[in-house]
């Protein structure tokens, strides 16, 4: 199994980083790509059009998210990957840290590619605005 960690600071409340993440408009606005999200353990979670799948694990509220995550490329018989989203906040501004787990052999150099291309890189321009 493989894991990576990936950090990002962004010009925005912790609270307000956290609601738009399980937010299904949200998500879908700062990733630029359709999402479905909820803010209920057990609640399930799809984005990029069904490409990332999986459900909420535990919720601390603007503190920690811990989702089960797959994609529609993991094999049929593979575990879910667990995907852990902490935020901090400082003087305004929030560093998101994530950490993602469980990944197959081979796995963890193509997503951490993919967590910075679809995820970060429009995060940051749409909480810039």
């Amino acid at each position: 199994m493989e894991s990576l960690k990936l950090s990002i600071t962004l010009p925005v409340k912790a609270e307000k980083l956290y609601k738009a993440w399980l937010d299904s408009k949200q998500h879908a606005l700062f990733t630029g790509a359709e999402a479905k999200a909820s803010a209920k353990i057990n609640g399930k979670h799809s984005a990029w059009d069904g490409y990332i799948s999986g459900k909420n694990l535990e919720l601390k509220t603007g503190k920690k998210i811990v989702q089960s995550w797959r994609t529609s490329e993991f094999a049929e018989d593979a575990p879910d990957s667990t995907l852990e989203i902490t935020f901090k906040e400082k003087a305004g501004k929030t560093k998101l840290s994530l950490y993602h787990h469980g990944l197959q052999k081979g796995d963890a150099k193509k997503y951490t590619q993919g967590w910075k291309d679809f995820y970060f890189a429009p995060m940051k321009h749409y909480f810039s605005k």
